[in-house]
Order: C-alpha cells, then structure tokens, then sequence
C-alpha cells in the first residue's frame, strides 16, 4: 500500500493542480477586475474540483499501481515474495480493497457531488457575467448588464463613483426607460448579489408602449421628468436570478436519472437520460477493473522495456475512457443502446484484464509481452541512435 499510495498521491495532485491551471487562466478573464473577483476565482475552482476529480481519481490510481508494482518488480522484492509461495492475487487484496474505497467514492462523487457543482458553478459563471457587468465598465464604452445598457463618462474605481451616464432600459411589449444623470454611484448592498445603481441630477422618459403604425392608431405618450436623487437596482431580483437546477442531464442525481419519472425535468430527451446514467453507472464500476488491469502490465523480467509496458497500459486507459465518452454521445445524439455503445466496451475490457491477470499470476511463462517488447525496444533504440548521430551526438553524450 505505501509503495503504491506514494505515486498516487503525486499523480493526483499533480493532475488536479494542471487542470485547474489550465482553467484558472479562463477564469481570470472573466472575472478579473470585478468586485471581489479574488474571492470569486477561488470559489469557481473549487466548483470545478469534483469535476476534474471523476477524470483524475482513476489515472492516479491506474498511475500508483503500475508505479508501485513495477518497482517491486524491478528491486526483485516480487521475486522473493512469489519464491516464499505469496502469489500476485495475494498481494494483490489490498489493491482489490483500496480499488473498492475509490469505486466507493466515485459512486458519491458521480452521483450526487458532480451535478450539485456543476449546477453552482453555473450560477455563479451566470452572477459574474449578468450581474456584476458594471464592475468591468470602462469609460465611453457601452456595457451591457440583464436588459440594461449604459456608457459612462468618468469612472473613479476606487469608491465606485462615476460622472455622466447614459442608461437605457428595455422593457420588451411593455416599452422602454431612459435615465441620465451628472454624477452617482455603485452601491453593493450586503446579502444581495446586486447593487444599486444611485443617481443624482438628472432626467427620466419613460415609454409605455411602442409606437403603433396602423393607420389611425393613437400616438402613444412618453413621460419625462427631472429628479435629484434615485436608486435602480443594476440587475434581475436575487431569487431570480438563475433557473432551477435540472436545465440538462449532468445536473441530475444519479437517483433522479434512474427514476421512472421525469416530469420534472422536461428540458432533457429520454436518451439524453439513458446516456447519461449508463456512461455514470459504468464510469463507477470501470474503477473495480483497474488492479486486474494494471499489474499484468506493472511487473516484468529483470531487463523488460518497462517504459513500454507503462506507456501501451496508459494509452489502452485513455483509450477505453474515450470509447466511453463517444459511445455515450451516440446514445445521446443517435439513440444507439447504452448496451452497445458502452457496456459492451466495459465487458471487453473486464474480460481483457482479467485474462491478463490469471495468465500473469496462475501460469509459467508469464503473459508473452515481453517477446514482442524488447524487438521494439531494440528498434527504438537504433532509431534514436541514428537520429541523435544527424547532429554528431553519441548517445552517451545526450
């Protein structure tokens, strides 16, 4: 177990931390400059941490485990426990058991953590972007916050005050609203997400309808008027400012994807539903397969290419979670049966791997790899040798 939590470890926080980098940098760009948009970045990435976990918890463990079987295969410490009569299965059970604690937690993690994020991620990407507009107003540029777009004149961020503004309100059917002012300023109000726009010194029109072209209609009216002092708020009510949660598949509990009644969520087609529990459902149990798996492809010979064998087993990884992804788009998008598109792939892979694993801890001779390794080890080492003697470097020297 520490010979195999050790990699584990690395790998995961290695992973995790690149894949949030990759994101932070799109996260800076939409919040940078906005009100309390340090706090805002932070609370978005921990919003995308279960997110990346369902994608790095299985790498990290495929990663641990060919890591640490293969150094106790290249010390010959596995030499010695499977010459005192300590077979690979059982050296395996903790592994077996360690897989199950992470099937265990990607159970939680796919079910139930995934969509409640992913919901409040979304709204919060939708609070930053619709409501907080007016903190990336630049002077003489027209921004654009709900129904609201307004131009400002001078802008003084460090107490929020601004000179000259020109605002228009559109109200739909239902007509429009002017207002400019000399002078105000950006109220945040506490435990609201919108602030108060206050104005002062300035004037108001006021459309009811919009104007009517029929022959004979009325001319509609427009009010105007002047005021001192007036407050409008820049931004929807709070409690409406996002849609429930369950706009699409990846939104739902896992129990509410397997549920017989979907009324409730009527934006999400019934293939869209299907495809999305199988591709969870066999996401979670491919976390089980993973030691059978890996340790075939972990241990060796004394002078086995181990850098291939940890290569080819990564890439087949990737590749099975690819197949996964892609048959879950075509039962979404086709209506192929999750059966075919998914499972089938999964049976494919148990079986693989747990032939492996027999031949590797139940038969002499072992698995065979090695005969079709070293010819390409041998191949890839002329290669490199004659590419590095193209620019008069010995291979010792490199």
């Amino acid at each position: 177990m520490r010979q195999v939590l050790t990699p584990l470890g690395a790998s995961l926080g290695i992973g995790l931390c690149m894949l949030l980098a990759e994101r932070l940098v799109r996260l800076l760009d939409k919040t940078l400059g906005k009100n309390n948009s340090v706090g805002a970045v932070f609370e978005l990435l921990a919003y995308l941490v279960p997110h990346y976990l369902g994608t790095a918890v299985p790498a990290a463990l495929f990663i641990g485990l060919l890591f640490g079987f293969s150094k106790l295969s290249k010390s010959n410490e596995l030499d010695a426990m499977l010459a005192s009569g300590v077979g690979l299965h059982r050296l395996a059970w903790p592994v077996f058991l360690l897989a199950l604690v992470f099937t265990l937690a990607s159970t939680f993690i796919f079910g139930w953590l995934q969509p409640m994020t992913r919901y409040a991620y979304r709204s919060l990407i939708f609070d930053i972007t619709s409501v907080d507009a007016f903190y990336l107003a630049e002077e003489g540029v027209f921004m654009e916050t709900g129904s609201r777009t307004f131009i400002l004149d001078k802008l003084d961020r460090s107490n929020n005050t601004f000179k000259r503004i020109f605002l228009f309100d559109y109200h739909g059917d239902k007509g429009a609203e002017t207002l400019t002012a000399s002078d105000g300023v950006l109220i945040p109000v506490p435990g609201q997400t919108r602030p108060v726009l206050r104005l002062n010194n300035g004037h108001r029109l006021k459309v009811n309808n919009w104007p009517n072209n029929l022959k004979g209609a009325e001319p509609e009216t427009a009010g105007v008027a002047e005021f001192t002092t007036t407050d409008t708020p820049l931004g929807k009510v709070s409690k409406d400012l996002f849609r429930p949660r369950g706009n699409d598949e990846q939104e739902l509990f896992i129990t509410e994807l397997a549920s017989s009644d979907h009324s409730a969520f009527k934006n999400v087609k019934p293939d869209e539903f299907r495809s999305e529990l199988h591709r969870r459902i066999v996401s979670i149990l491919s976390m089980l397969l993973l030691p059978f798996l890996a340790l075939p492809f972990a241990i060796g010979r004394a002078r086995s290419p181990r850098a291939y064998r940890i290569a080819i087993a990564l890439g087949l990884l990737v590749a099975y979670y690819e197949i996964i992804q892609q048959g879950a788009l075509a039962t979404r998008t086709s209506g192929l049966s999750p059966w075919l598109t998914q499972w089938l792939p999964l049976a494919l892979l148990a079986a693989f791997s747990f032939w492996r694993f027999y031949v590797v801890s139940f038969r002499l001779g072992g698995e065979g790899l090695d005969r079709w390794l070293v010819p390409l080890q041998e191949f890839g080492s002329r290669a490199t040798t004659r590419f590095l003697a193209v620019f008069g470097i010995r291979r010792g020297e490199a």
